[in-house]
């Protein structure tokens, strides 16, 4: 069964009196537990591609099948609800609270889960995902207090404390330099060895995109080619 299914996907933004196209019909399936690099140059299209799979927006037509549920039916608070359960996201900026301590910022997202989990389970689960990035003795560490890496680390434990089935990665080693990006590109691989959670890296870098099982090329809003351990295929 696929996680993702997408067919003759497409996205225009209307501005003023001009209709700009951005994807123009994206076919594409994604297994669960797959390790995907979604590649393209800057204005491709992959940005907006992540924010539509990721349930940040909307598209203009066709249809997005995520674990068999049409998204496209859905209200803003329906892709809103399956976003918080079931997604996680990581970004090139961390996004991470300054004033707040790392424990805290990766308790954060299971404040508004539902059912409600306890105080107590929160901590607990946040201090386990803290453990498990390597950052056991950083937990009362504010973002000023920690490293690009650190901050990374904390933003990938957020990211996983729903036990999501996939996570979104937004140009994830930009602010990072190449041995620490290396080592969060590691810990990505590890993470969907053992969890089996599905990873989708969206990069403009060729070096990171080879570093995942499989490569989605896109350009000027289509998937040009997609190769897995070097074969060709879309």
């Amino acid at each position: 069964m696929s996680l993702i299914r997408l067919e003759n996907l497409t996205k225009t933004y209307h501005l003023a009196e001009f209709d700009v196209p951005v994807l123009k019909g994206i076919s594409l399936d994604i297994q669960q537990g797959e390790y995907v690099s979604l590649m393209g140059a800057s204005g491709s299209g992959k940005s907006t591609l992540m924010n539509i799979l990721g349930c940040l927006d909307h598209p203009s037509g066709g249809k997005y099948f995520f674990e068999e549920e049409d998204i496209t039916r859905l209200s803003a608070n329906q892709r809103a609800d399956i976003r918080n359960r079931k997604i996680g996201f990581v970004f090139q900026s961390f996004n991470l609270l300054r004033r707040t301590s790392a424990l805290d910022n990766v308790m954060l997202p299971l404040a508004y889960a539902h059912p409600r989990i306890s105080t107590a389970e929160r901590r607990k689960r946040a201090l386990e995902m803290l453990d498990r990035v390597g950052l056991s003795e950083r937990v009362h560490h504010h973002p000023s207090q920690l490293s690009g890496g650190q901050q990374q680390r904390v933003a990938i434990a957020r990211a996983l404390i729903n036990r999501p089935p996939i996570l979104f990665a937004d140009e994830p080693t930009g602010n990072l330099d190449s041995k620490t990006g290396t080592e969060v590109l590691k810990m990505f691989k590890q993470l969907n060895k053992d969890e089996k959670i599905t990873i989708i890296v969206v990069t403009h870098d060729p070096h990171i995109a080879n570093e995942m099982d499989r490569v989605i090329h896109i350009h000027d809003g289509i998937i040009v080619k997609g190769t897995y351990q070097g074969d060709e295929n879309v």
